[in-house]
């Protein structure tokens, strides 16, 4: 029985920042029709800007749950400044261009970012232990867990209904639906279409970044931390079905549980295993779980 919850219990610690990056990945893609290979890096940068800005926030002998504080502003960071720089200054000049093309641009723009973090923050791996330990143990039976992987199971869930509630619930939201069905209607009817695309690129990039700074605790930081991401990320939302909001959270759920399940059970098959699930759905679901239902144009 213990065997069992551990098990469950780390399939949802895995899926909980995995459906955090996945949601941003699926939201860019959704409204820009962009499959952002760079997406990856995003994440990096978020748990190289919480190193520092936890880093600093510790050498000033503030209190350490200013340390959670500091995460959320280094997301917050990176979403303010890199998004709106790569969205006006790469992205815009390729929209409407062949889908290869996006892939390329967007995995040079990946590499870039690869070889930039590693002039600013160097090769030597970070720590950020102190908000780790912010939290204490929770007992299941025999069994003891760290309670900073339950607060992040709460941040994976507070981040997917905020994200449903904004694109259902609001006036924006009901504006960038209306720009996912069609752009050009959209922008006839007077909807700032650019505007959007920032506005929703800038979302997605704070997703990433977000789940980069949150698991920053429970990893070591280091240079090629990307590329897993952006394998596991897009493996989610194929899964689930791009554009798709609960493809993304079943999609996170179905890896987690099944990564689990591998390493604690057969760990030779930890990463073929993933690659598993996505094609056994793929085979009876070509579009996703979730895929969104495409107006046919006539």
């Amino acid at each position: 029985m213990d065997s069992l919850l551990t098990l469950l219990i780390d399939g949802l610690n895995y899926a909980s920042w995995l459906f955090i990056v996945s949601l941003g990945l699926t939201l860019v893609f959704g409204v820009l029709k962009i499959l952002n290979i760079a997406h990856g890096s995003f994440y990096a940068l978020g748990a190289y800007a919480a190193a520092s800005f936890v880093a600093w926030s510790t050498g000033v002998s503030w209190s350490p749950w200013i340390s959670l504080i500091a995460m959320l502003l280094a997301a917050v960071a990176v979403a303010v400044v890199v998004a709106p720089a790569v969205e006006r200054g790469l992205l815009r000049f390729f929209y409407g261009r062949d889908e290869v093309l996006l892939v390329l641009v967007t995995y040079a723009l990946f590499l870039v970012m690869e070889d930039l973090t590693k002039l600013i923050w160097g090769a030597n791996p970070y720590f950020v232990t102190e908000p780790y330990g912010l939290f204490s143990s929770v007992d299941f039976g025999s069994m003891s867990y760290v309670g900073y992987d339950f607060a992040l199971w709460g941040l994976a869930v507070v981040a997917g209904l905020v994200a449903w509630w904004a694109l259902n619930r609001t006036r924006q939201g009901k504006i960038v639906l209306a720009v996912i069905h069609s752009a050009e209607v959209a922008s006839s009817m007077g909807v700032h279409v650019s505007r959007v695309y920032t506005l929703a690129f800038g979302a997605g990039v704070f997703l990433a970044a977000l789940a980069g700074a949150f698991t920053a605790p429970m990893i070591s930081v280091q240079p090629g931390l990307s590329v897993s991401v952006v394998v596991l990320s897009f493996a989610v939302v194929i899964i689930g079905g791009l554009g798709s909001i609960e493809g993304a959270a079943i999609g996170a759920l179905l890896v987690g549980l099944a990564r689990s399940a591998a390493v604690h059970l057969a760990p030779a098959a930890e990463l073929f295993v993933i690659y598993a699930v996505m094609a056994g759905v793929l085979v009876f679901r070509p579009e996703g779980l979730f895929q969104r239902i495409q107006a046919r144009k006539i």
